[in-house]
């Protein structure tokens, strides 16, 4: 449901700073590295984003389960019908 708004906006952003660091003329040195900066950024952090995310949510899960599970134990431990 948010990879396609996220891919979305991480191309435009993107393909905004490809003419930087694929530019040539008489300030191309000077805005290269920006150019070549900013891509490399994009791309990197978009990989580490759409693995580490779905990794986060797995573990939050998992601990939610548990003290959910813990919890309901405790609860019936300490219930005294009556």
């Amino acid at each position: 449901m948010r990879f396609r708004p996220i891919m979305m906006t991480t191309l435009a952003a993107l393909f905004g700073a490809l003419p930087l660091a694929l530019g040539s003329g008489g300030d191309a040195d000077l805005r290269k590295p920006l150019g070549v900066a900013i891509a490399g950024g994009l791309v990197v952090s978009q990989l580490l984003t759409l693995f580490t995310t779905p990794v986060v949510y797995l573990y939050l899960d998992r601990l939610s389960r548990a003290s959910r599970h813990i919890w309901h134990t405790r609860i019936r431990r300490t219930h005294v019908p009556g």
